[in-house]
């Protein structure tokens, strides 16, 4: 059965491309925002020098990332109010297709069945604010590189892309506001 939640709105895109900056803005504004799940997962297998990182196990590190999505689905959909969901579960139906992972057709049945609503925002590849950290270390020609292939996932799974201004935080997050406020 499919299931939808209406107040959550995706905010994903490019890597490196201001997302993390947006949604502290918005929660230090109160706005409820939930977690990226390939964040929390390098985390705490970095603690632990565990397996399933993208660099040592990209199947394993996929599957964690779907229960934490899921679940955080499942906590956020009962909020009250719009929440800005740092990534979604479609994120991995691109991640498995541009990895070529074997056995990922649950990805895009996960997608179809936690519906999110149908606006998302998409930060495009911004070279001018682009850097690397501890858990983005592929560089910016991968930044570039998979967001062609995730807009595309979205577009396929009956999303609505809106993009994200290239402008400085408080715009974006007006910006972010805006359309939800209309969505």
């Amino acid at each position: 059965m499919i299931e939808r939640a209406d107040n959550l709105f995706i905010v994903t895109g490019a890597p490196g491309a201001g997302k993390t900056t947006l949604l502290n803005a918005a929660s230090a504004a109160g706005m409820a925002v939930g977690q990226e799940a390939a964040r929390a997962v390098i985390q705490s297998q970095a603690a632990i020098d565990g397996p399933a990182v993208q660099w040592r196990n990209p199947a394993m590190f996929a599957e964690l990332m779907l229960d934490r999505d899921i679940q955080s689905w499942q906590a956020l959909r009962t909020v009250v109010g719009s929440v800005l969901c740092d990534r979604g579960i479609p994120d991995l139906v691109a991640y498995g297709r541009m990895l070529k992972l074997p056995q990922a057709e649950h990805f895009a049945r996960a997608s179809m069945l936690y519906r999110y609503n149908a606006t998302v925002f998409f930060a495009p590849p911004w070279r001018e604010i682009y850097a690397d950290d501890a858990e983005r270390t592929e560089g910016w020609e991968h930044a570039q590189r998979i967001y062609d292939p995730m807009r595309d996932v979205y577009v396929e799974l009956g999303y609505h892309i809106v993009e994200l201004p290239k402008a400085d935080v408080a715009e974006r997050l007006a910006f972010v506001r805006e359309v939800i406020a209309h969505a």
